[in-house]
């Protein structure tokens, strides 16, 4: 019987976890709650195969890469689209595929998009916040509507052609941007470059993946090609968007507002409650701001996504330590 241990299974994934158990009554699977790194790693001894999902890099050092070649560990699968927990170089060095889901729910982030865009064009912070105060005036607060607007997508991929699709629905006119231009798409989106979005979307929205590359793509120089009725919305990774450089865009009125899903070091309060002050200043200053949209890093978190995410990745772990392929291997 082949063996597969799940790290850090969350509440909300259990019942998934269960459910593909009770289909494949020939494999053990067996779960935890603790993350993968370099202090928890031997409890991967004596299994075929991993599963896991984090935001925090597994280690900053290839002794963990080791150590699971050394157990007999072949693969690691990611219950999520990002890979960048995993170093993909120790990675290869030790023998391990690496999968991801890179499609559990394009639907998902769309429509989470769409709540960011609808939240920042109507003025909802803002009103909420006049309302607390119990001032109902609507003065100064006049919307836009969608389809006299113009949408800039930068990574037009699953996720991207799917906010596209909406958008062109409002009769937004709606720009893309990618590393490669997918004609399945030029009905959906008018590529251009990074420069003409910047300079004439009023809606840019992120959704690209995670890479070295991609580190601070939108930083104080993109900001200032920005019109200032701009707004920016990132639902991709929190790394892709300098957020020093948000908030002095804010500050100084350089774009007129932003939807953050994702932010830099997140880890250090998301999946947690605080009283008091919480550790991440720059978060602290972004709540403080009626004209920015917070969620934390939610945009995944709907029913069929998270059961996508944890059915392929077992699926996918099933297949490698079978020796079978899958088409979620991440090529190095």
């Amino acid at each position: 019987m082949k063996k597969i241990l799940a790290y850090n299974i969350l509440g909300y994934e259990k019942e998934f976890v269960l459910e593909w158990a009770a289909e494949h009554p020939d494999v053990q699977v067996d779960f935890n709650s603790v993350e993968l790194h370099d202090d928890t790693v031997d409890l991967a001894k004596s299994y075929d195969g991993i599963d896991y999902r984090q935001r925090s890099k597994l280690s900053g050092t290839p002794d963990l890469y080791r150590k699971l070649h050394e157990f007999g560990i072949t693969q690691l699968a990611l219950r999520s689209a990002g890979v960048d927990s995993c170093n993909l170089k120790w990675a290869k060095e030790n023998g391990l595929t690496i999968t991801n889901v890179p499609s559990y729910s394009p639907e998902a982030v769309a429509e989470m998009t769409l709540t960011h865009a609808m939240n920042l064009v109507r003025h909802i912070p803002q009103f909420q916040a006049r309302m607390m105060k119990n001032d109902y005036i609507v003065e100064g607060l006049r919307s836009r509507e969608l389809s006299e607007m113009t949408i800039g997508i930068i990574g037009v991929g699953r996720i991207g052609s799917t906010v596209a699709k909406i958008f062109k629905r409002f009769g937004a006119r709606v720009l893309g941007n990618d590393i490669k231009e997918n004609d399945d798409f030029r009905d959906l989106v008018e590529y251009t470059s990074k420069a003409d979005i910047f300079k004439n979307a009023d809606i840019i929205t992120m959704h690209t993946y995670m890479s070295e590359d991609n580190y601070h793509m939108i930083g104080s120089e993109q900001f200032a090609e920005m019109k200032p009725s701009a707004f920016l919305i990132n639902c991709s990774r929190g790394p892709i968007v300098d957020t020093d450089a948000l908030i002095d865009a804010l500050e100084n009125k350089q774009i007129a507002g932003a939807g953050i899903d994702v932010i830099e070091d997140e880890t250090e309060i998301f999946n947690q409650s605080f009283e008091g002050d919480i550790p991440l200043k720059a978060y602290t200053k972004l709540k403080s701001m009626d004209n920015v949209f917070l969620t934390p890093h939610v945009a995944f978190y709907t029913d069929i996504a998270v059961k996508n995410m944890v059915k392929q990745s077992l699926d996918d772990t099933l297949k490698l330590i079978n020796g079978k392929p899958t088409k979620h291997t991440i090529n190095v």
